[in-house]
């Protein structure tokens, strides 16, 4: 075996034993006679960031529902560290280890930031109605972690959440700081993976640039394991170990981005039969 080959062999070697941290297998879901998605099959890896991209209509945004649970699949199986959640609430699946932001903000606008990652972390909480009704002291005890969780996730953002900002309601904030602050609501259930549903959406270049560098840096110093949905081929460049390429549900190419964006199929997805002949020719 020559050198190359070798080296080849272990690195595939190294990529089947990586821990498989989401995985789905032959996933299907339709609406009434509108097959959404067919036969699936994607694996993010521990530590992973992968994209997922497509034109609109593709099933990308229906992928997320139907790992967190909002959808349930017609067929196949959606696994969490090797367990299945296929069947599961979503309140469930996020105590598992899945959080997920959404490409329309849902922020609680009239709460302030700090109380909006509060609200995400007492899923988490052991007290009951009574005892948090009477301020007991479990629930006194729990009520000032979940504070200094919120303000831990907060302060991963730097400059942009923290201080005064805490205090302030969230409509006060500025748009691509609701999405910092959604992304830091999502981390306050403590996640194994993070879905980012169109986090560059409706940004300017510097902020799009900005949240690039947050998903890596959410991924290197904060540990997480994200798969992320982009339309901005940019921040898709940027942030992917791997990109997937998706078409009317179905997979049609996978790989590092320069082998997706080069795909004829991809091309033909985003531009047509006849954009794709020009962009050839």
């Amino acid at each position: 075996m020559s050198e190359p080959e070798r080296q080849n062999e272990q690195e595939g070697q190294v990529e089947r034993e990586r821990e498989r941290v989401l995985e789905l297998r032959a996933v299907s879901k339709s609406f009434g006679g509108l097959r959404v998605l067919s036969q699936l099959d994607l694996v993010v890896h521990d530590g992973e960031i992968v994209s997922v991209i497509g034109p609109n209509g593709a099933g990308k945004t229906t992928l997320f529902n139907l790992i967190t649970g909002l959808y349930r699949p017609d067929a196949g199986d959606i696994l969490l560290e090797g367990r299945s959640v296929v069947g599961l609430p979503p309140w469930k699946i996020t105590q598992r280890g899945i959080a997920r932001t959404f490409q329309t903000l849902r922020l609680f606008l009239n709460m302030t930031v700090r109380e909006n990652v509060m609200a995400a972390a007492y899923g988490h909480t052991k007290a009951t109605w009574l005892e948090s009704m009477l301020r007991l002291p479990r629930a006194r005890r729990e009520e000032r972690e979940i504070r200094r969780l919120a303000e831990e996730k907060l302060g991963f953002f730097g400059e942009r959440l923290v201080g005064y900002r805490w205090d302030q309601p969230a409509y006060s904030l500025s748009y691509a700081n609701r999405r910092r602050l959604e992304i830091a609501r999502a981390t306050a259930t403590r996640p194994r993976v993070l879905l980012l549903d169109e986090p560059a959406a409706g940004m300017n270049p510097n902020e799009t640039l900005e949240i690039a560098e947050l998903i890596g840096k959410l991924r290197d110093d904060g540990g997480y394991t994200i798969l992320v949905i982009e339309h901005d081929m940019h921040v898709v460049e940027g942030i992917s170990d791997r990109v997937v390429a998706l078409d009317h549900g179905v997979k049609i190419a996978e790989g590092s981005f320069d082998e997706v964006a080069t795909s004829p199929r991809v091309v033909e997805a985003y531009l047509g039969v006849r954009g794709a002949k020009e962009e050839a020719a």
